[in-house]
């Protein structure tokens, strides 16, 4: 068996980013061959990925990259277990990277993104897994989107870095469509005009209000136009266009883009951890615990 030095334990922890003891013994399995070691340890430490895959990752951050001049933009969600990674450099760098990737490849899903392959030659499924062995959590890339404007522009905005936003513009300034993006991030729109809506949600909120109109037993005729005026307000807080700007409440977003000159194409709202169900755990007894297993 070869001799096993400090500097060979030194170069291999360098490369791995593992703890001593695993890289002390990946040379010993390996008889102090440097190059099989790191194999050794990738195989591994992807199987320890492999394994942590199905753990729930509901905290994490999103990042906004946009093009110079404005007309390429794309947002992602990288999700991780616990909001202490989420903070660490290396998982906002990834989501960076991750980021910067969806936004100069022609990545039009999750798949073509993990695939896409970065300047160290790597691809980006491969950094992640690498991560998650080194870090011990499950790292996910749970979204993404990439707008192309077609006339004007896309604006983009970010609320810290839990909530982003980006919006397609034709006409009006970069202010107004930064104003829409933040309007956005704030009252969560769920689409552009009434033409977004389901026409299966208007009929089921029609009959909601039919049923509650009538047991003030008025008119039909009145129930109707009370009917009418419940829908429209429905619709008002649901579309963009519909809705009170935020930061003038005396007027609709519709107004303030007609008033522009400016139409919004689309927009989407990306909030971390939206949608997912979060397993409560008490961490110090997980710490306790992996300390009576070891």
């Amino acid at each position: 068996m070869s001799n096993i030095t400090a500097g060979m334990v030194k170069e291999l922890r360098e490369r791995t980013g593992s703890g001593m003891m695993e890289c002390k013994k990946a040379l010993t399995d390996t008889q102090g061959d440097l190059e099989a070691a790191v194999e050794l340890m990738r195989k591994a430490g992807l199987a320890k990925a492999d394994k942590k895959s199905g753990r729930t990752a509901a905290e994490g951050c999103v990042c906004v990259k946009t093009s110079a001049d404005s007309k390429r933009a794309a947002i992602v969600e990288v999700n991780s277990e616990t909001d202490f990674v989420a903070k660490g450099d290396a998982f906002i760098d990834f989501a960076n990277l991750v980021a910067q990737a969806a936004l100069d490849s022609n990545a039009s899903n999750l798949e073509e993104l993990l695939a896409v392959q970065v300047s160290s030659g790597e691809t980006i499924e491969e950094i992640r897994r690498a991560m998650v062995a080194k870090i011990g959590e499950n790292i996910n890339i749970r979204r993404f989107e990439s707008y192309v404007a077609k006339e004007g522009s896309v604006a983009t905005y970010l609320h810290g870095s839990r909530i982003g936003v980006l919006v397609e513009l034709t006409g009006g300034t970069a202010d107004l469509g930064k104003d829409i993006a933040m309007h956005v991030a704030a009252t969560k729109p769920a689409c552009v005009d009434e033409t977004g809506v389901d026409a299966d949600l208007v009929a089921k909120e029609k009959a909601i209000f039919v049923a509650q109109a009538a047991e003030s037993g008025k008119p039909a005729n009145v129930i109707e136009k009370m009917v009418e005026g419940r829908i429209k307000k429905f619709l008002g807080e649901i579309t963009l266009v519909g809705q009170a700007f935020v930061k003038d409440p005396d007027q609709t977003v519709g107004k303030l883009l007609g008033d522009k000159g400016a139409k919004v194409e689309r927009f989407v709202r990306v909030e971390v951890g939206e949608g997912i169900e979060k397993v409560e755990s008490n961490f110090a007894e997980e710490v306790m615990a992996q300390v009576r297993g070891s």
